[in-house]
């Protein structure tokens, strides 16, 4: 019978502690916090917009190909109820680490979170989100890394270009497959290095100042800062958060790459040739459609 009572009360020492367990797990489950889940899309087929998020052509003498994107940054992310939102007005989410190491204020690249398609850049509590409804989504992008091709000599190569987008960026060093670049300094929008991707060659440079596309159909109503990146898209269906939300949102951001390389031809092939002088002019995106689920 002694036997038979410890038999007894180790088992329901057992259950209790696998109570104890489940509880605490489900506990856990239920206590997870809802969140604003945000990435990226790449989309060569989007369509090709200016400045004011129009319908752009390429200019003549000029030429452009849609690279193959690998990875992104942003350093500013923002949800605006309206068209007449003006910039810092809406919910700001997101603001990256900046430095005046170089200088002047600039976005401190060695803190920059790089990621690439579909990969979360950011993922914040629904409840740090101000309740209300939004239209509009505003981000400033800052680094892109994607292959292009490339004409030296009259052979083609395929090679990386690392693509400086933002305001500003202080830059210590930063890397290209083998390829290592030195800065240590401010870096104004439209700096661009590039390497070969199986040869020992690799150059840098600087595409000119404004030029840079920046897709802003608000433009007319709210206007953003001349050198900067910020990226002005509408959602489809008004995003409504109410504050009781149990469920994460994600929100995806498609940018469009159609024809987001482009340079100054000076033999019209439309092959990037810069060995005889064709200059890049326009690393730009081309247009952002944001869009958004609710998971289950």
């Amino acid at each position: 019978m002694r036997t038979s009572g410890v038999y007894l009360l180790c088992a329901f020492l057992l259950l209790s502690l696998n109570l104890l367990f489940v509880s605490c797990s489900s506990d856990e489950t239920n206590s997870e916090e809802p969140m604003l889940i945000v990435k990226f899309n790449f989309d060569g087929n989007q369509q090709r917009l200016n400045n004011l998020g129009q319908p752009a052509a390429i200019p003549a003498g000029h030429a452009a190909q849609t690279p193959d994107f690998h990875t992104i940054s942003a350093h500013y992310f923002e949800l605006a109820p309206d068209m007449y939102t003006q910039l810092g007005d809406g919910s700001v989410l997101y603001h990256a680490p900046e430095t005046t190491q170089g200088g002047t204020n600039a976005i401190d690249f060695s803190q920059a979170k790089i990621v690439s398609e579909g990969e979360t850049f950011l993922k914040i509590p629904l409840s740090q989100v101000a309740s209300g409804n939004y239209n509009w989504v505003r981000v400033s992008l800052s680094y892109q890394n994607y292959s292009i091709k490339f004409r030296q000599a009259g052979v083609d190569y395929n090679g990386t270009l690392a693509s400086f987008v933002g305001f500003n960026t202080y830059i210590t060093s930063h890397s290209i497959g083998n390829n290592f670049f030195d800065v240590n300094a401010n870096r104004l929008q439209g700096y661009w290095a590039f390497a070969l991707d199986d040869y020992p060659y690799s150059s840098e440079g600087q595409a000119p100042a404004g030029a840079t596309t920046v897709p802003n159909p608000l433009a007319s109503t709210s206007p953003i800062p001349a050198g900067s990146c910020v990226v002005t898209g509408k959602f489809a269906n008004e995003l409504q958060i109410t504050g009781n939300e149990t469920k994460d949102v994600v929100v995806t951001l498609s940018l469009s790459i159609n024809k987001s390389f482009e340079w100054q031809e000076i033999t019209p092939d439309g092959k990037f040739e810069p060995s005889i002088g064709e200059n890049v002019v326009d690393m730009g995106l081309r247009g952002l459609i944001p869009s958004f689920t609710r998971e289950n």
